[in-house]
């Protein structure tokens, strides 16, 4: 979930995932305003993704591709 205080954050980020929400969550909206693809409602990406991992994110099939994971 994203939360407004994330903002500065979420202005960093190539791409959000998120495990919940929809097509009016918060993280979605931001996304469109900052012109970033988003990806939300996973339900597994905070267990699965970790900090450091390398993804590509193709938000127009909703598909998340972990290229390189931190061990």
């Amino acid at each position: 979930m994203t939360r407004p205080e994330y903002l500065p954050v979420m202005k960093l980020a190539s791409a959000i995932i998120t495990d919940e929400g929809g097509i009016a969550c918060h993280a979605a909206i931001i996304a469109r305003e900052l012109g970033i693809p988003c990806i939300v409602g996973t339900q597994v990406a905070t267990k699965t993704l970790k900090d450091g991992d390398l993804v590509e994110v193709n938000a127009n099939h909703g598909i998340i591709k972990i290229l390189k994971k931190v061990e």
